[in-house]
């Protein structure tokens, strides 16, 4: 026989069995997509086997798409899988966007897949919004504490009832900080009213004012509304700082006292020792008499008239001294 029949052959021989191969890897899928009518070509499903994607993950979700109404490209859904993305999610977002009328496409629901967040929750929330407790009881906190102008704390518990802002999805604030807003602006609200009585009076003002600080804004959510679930009435602030700011003034005198009369005992120890060393040297002067006296003796300077005089003077001195000491007693006498 001619070679060249032999090669025909051979060619024949290998599409059959590339055919046979194609059909038993990929058969069912690729019938799956045809019935569907959204038939994929063959040579997807080569490139889909050669950059190891899996072709069913890719098929369930193009049949999926084009029976809702929203038809993908299969090399778009290829290059979010090999982003790993999850395609069945996004593919879900565009249904649930779809059916709610939302404007969302798959470049933008891909963007929000790759960027962590559940797109499909965020579409289900954007068209069921949800409730949020502020504060948030898992963190440790069942309240919201805030003192007003007259000193009373309040203690609120508020629920936010909001929805995603896909256009702010990526890149936006998440839970955590619109219940830190909130709650920061419930403590101003409630920190700029006169009494505690005006918000117990009407509490929907607290809650509109918050509202309206636009308290959304750089976030992934829109705030829809903003209720006040629970009110208490909490302690006298202002009236225990002042009772804490008195004692500590209380302590503060009573401390400057006790320096004083410290520094006044010590003042009156020092006069004391002072006293005491001019006693002392007022004895030794006086000690230094006598022998004053016996020097002017042997030096001819004072004879022994003179010793008698000064004895009279002092003689005399002491006695105008009792005299005088005697009348002071006797006046204070009559003056009791």
């Amino acid at each position: 026989m001619d070679p060249l029949v032999y090669i025909l052959l051979g060619v024949l021989a290998l599409i059959v069995v590339a055919v046979i191969a194609f059909f038993l890897a990929f058969g069912k899928l690729w019938l799956q997509a045809y019935s569907s009518g959204c038939p994929v070509p063959v040579k997807e499903f080569i490139g889909m086997y050669l950059r190891k994607v899996n072709p069913r993950a890719i098929v369930e979700v193009l049949v999926m798409g084009h029976k809702a109404g929203v038809p993908v490209d299969v090399d778009k859904l290829q290059a979010h899988v090999l982003a790993r993305g999850n395609v069945r999610a996004v593919m879900q977002a565009l249904v649930a966007a779809s059916r709610a009328n939302i404007d969302l496409t798959f470049e933008r629901s891909a963007a929000i897949d790759l960027a962590g967040r559940d797109v499909f929750d965020a579409v289900r929330t954007s068209v069921h919004p949800k409730v949020i407790d502020c504060p948030n009881p898992n963190l440790g906190r069942s309240t919201i504490d805030a003192v007003a102008m007259n000193g009373i704390q309040l203690k609120c518990r508020t629920r936010v009832t909001v929805r995603t802002n896909l256009d702010r999805l990526v890149g936006g604030a998440t839970e955590e900080t619109v219940v830190a807003r909130v709650g920061e602006g419930i403590v101003s609200a409630i920190g700029q009213s006169e009494t505690h009585k005006d918000v117990l009076a009407n509490p929907r003002k607290i809650s509109e004012e918050v509202l309206d600080a636009g308290l959304d804004a750089g976030t992934a959510f829109e705030i829809v509304s903003i209720d006040i679930a629970d009110i208490d009435v909490g302690e006298n602030i202002g009236a225990k700082l002042i009772t804490d700011q008195a004692e500590a003034d209380k302590r503060r005198a009573q401390a400057e006292a006790e320096a004083q009369r410290a520094r006044a005992v010590a003042r009156g120890e020092e006069m004391e020792a002072l006293g005491k060393e001019n006693r002392a040297k007022v004895i030794l002067a006086e000690a230094e008499i006598p022998k004053a006296i016996s020097e002017a003796f042997r030096s001819g300077n004072f004879g022994i008239m003179d010793y008698y005089n000064l004895r009279n003077i002092q003689a005399d001195t002491s006695m105008r001294s009792s005299l005088a000491e005697g009348g002071e007693a006797d006046s204070q006498g009559d003056q009791r």
